[in-house]
């Protein structure tokens, strides 16, 4: 499994909260404006800088970020 920047992977799991809350409550202004922002965030992180990922770098990003919200804090 590949290592990703801790900023990167917190992005992802607070962009995956903000979906599944959107989700539950579809309509709510301040989600959609910080889904699109936290977007942004991990689309343009420099992480990326020399390319675009593959898909298969999406999905480990994904999964990262949904272990990271069943561990315990």
């Amino acid at each position: 499994m590949r290592s990703f920047p801790d900023d990167l992977a917190r992005a992802q799991r607070e962009w995956s909260a903000t979906y599944r809350q959107l989700a539950e409550r579809p309509g709510r202004t301040e989600l959609r404006r910080r889904l699109y922002r936290l977007s942004t965030q991990v689309f343009f992180h420099p992480h990326w800088q020399h390319g675009r990922p593959r898909p298969a770098e999406w999905r480990e990003l994904r999964d990262l970020a949904d272990v990271g919200e069943r561990l315990p804090r």
